[in-house]
């Protein structure tokens, strides 16, 4: 995995992988913002009350400064965190009548689960042939 991933490196260059995973991250982390907003308010239409969107959503808006400043290790932190939401999106895909919000779920975590770990990766090496 390693070599083929220096080789990817060197044929496509750092500045494109690391573009190309930061779009992929930020598309990944909004639909799945979009998706667990969707999720809370329909818990909260039977509960009543906004814990059910703060639970679903607060885990992600925590990780916003990392990715707004471009930090490469708040990126691997989410990427560890999208695993949860992975987890969470399978229980909900076999729930009957919820298999297409748990299928979006878990393949916008994964999504925003490689797109992290790709731009931590590509971004600490950017970092370390600047300085």
């Amino acid at each position: 995995m390693r070599q083929w991933l220096e080789r990817l490196e060197a044929r496509q260059g750092l500045d494109h992988l690391t573009r190309r995973s930061r779009h992929l991250v930020v598309g990944s982390f909004t639909l799945l913002l979009l998706l667990m907003l969707y999720r809370g308010l329909v818990v909260q239409s039977d509960s009543g009350s906004l814990t059910p969107i703060i639970a679903f959503v607060l885990p992600l808006v925590l990780f916003l400064p990392s990715i707004i400043a471009h930090r490469p290790r708040g990126h691997a932190w989410l990427a560890f965190v999208s695993l949860l939401y992975f987890t969470q999106g399978v229980m909900i895909a076999t729930l009957p009548g919820s298999g297409l919000r748990g299928l979006l779920e878990v393949i916008a975590s994964l999504a925003l689960f490689v797109g992290c770990m790709g731009y931590a990766r590509f971004r600490s090496r950017q970092l370390q042939a600047i300085g």
